[in-house]
This record gives structure tokens, sequence and C-alpha cells, in this order.
């Protein structure tokens, strides 16, 4: 049991236009060097993958997604995650375990008893979720504040620590 890291999960799918924000804010960060505790890693729409990883346990995660919060394109926020605050999430079966989506990935975690103590989403408003492999202008301009946010978020969270 990993109690007290942070795991920081990069997610979306790059074949189709700005879900493919997780994955290149994982790209602009993955040759930087993070506090020690900090785990990054690039689920892209592997959701089983990532559920099993937070089955380890993690003082935080910190997940990195193309989100619709009704902004303008581009926009980036840090939201914190609620357990149970998904609508609807009564229990259902895990029919693909390749492309489980977050709100499944939880809804998961929740029936298992092993959601994380506690959960940050840094979320980019998309523009375009059409298929394609190019991020949207305010999406791609959009990458340098996320990864921003991710890195001042766990400086925090491990100062405190």
């Amino acid at each position: 049991m990993k109690s007290d890291r942070i795991l920081v999960a990069c997610v979306g799918n790059i074949f189709m236009g700005d879900d493919g924000f997780g994955p290149a804010v994982f790209a602009a960060m993955r040759d930087k060097t993070l506090p020690p505790g900090v785990e990054l890693m690039d689920s892209g729409i592997r959701g089983i993958h990532l559920a099993y990883e937070l089955m380890d346990g993690c003082a935080l995660f910190v997940l990195v997604d193309a989100a619709p919060h009704g902004a303008v394109p581009g926009t980036v926020s840090v939201i914190e995650v609620q357990a149970g605050t998904i609508p609807g999430a009564a229990p259902r079966p895990v029919i693909d375990a390749h492309g489980l989506a977050p709100d499944d990935v939880f809804a998961l975690l929740d029936q298992l008893g092993a959601r994380p103590a506690r959960t940050l989403e840094v979320a980019c408003e998309p523009s375009d979720v059409g298929g394609g492999m190019e991020l949207s202008a305010p999406v791609r301009e959009a990458v340098p504040h996320a990864v921003r946010a991710v890195l001042e978020i766990v400086e925090r969270e491990t100062a405190s620590a």
C-alpha cells in the first residue's frame, strides 16, 4: 500500500482531438523532475489500469483530462472531486476493461472501497473532440498552464508533508 504517494494521471484519447489533452500534458511533463513520492502516469484510455493503480492507495490523486465545464475552450480549472459526487453512480458492471472513462473509474473504486483520500482534477475545457490527432489552438495553448498547475499542486502538497 502506497498511501503517502501522489499520483498524477493524464487521461484521454489522442485520436479524438482535444480529448488528447491529458496525454499532451504528460508529454510536456515526462522530463520534469518531480518531488519524491510523486508518480506521473499516462493512462490514456486504459481506465482499468488506472483503477488498479489507484487501488494501491494514494494520499492525493491528480487527474489531468479534457472535461467540459461550460467555460471558454482552453480554460484550465482545478476542481476538487468529492467522493460520491458522481451523478447516477449506481453499481454497474465493467464492460470494457480498456475504455473506462474517469467517472467509470471512480464508480468502480467506490464499489471496491478504494477511492483515493483526496482527488483533484486539472481540467481543460475542450473545443473539438471529433476525430483527429491534433489539439485545437486554445487547448494546445493551455498545456503549459496545466503543467504549471500540476507542478504547483505537487510542490504545495509535498512541502506540507
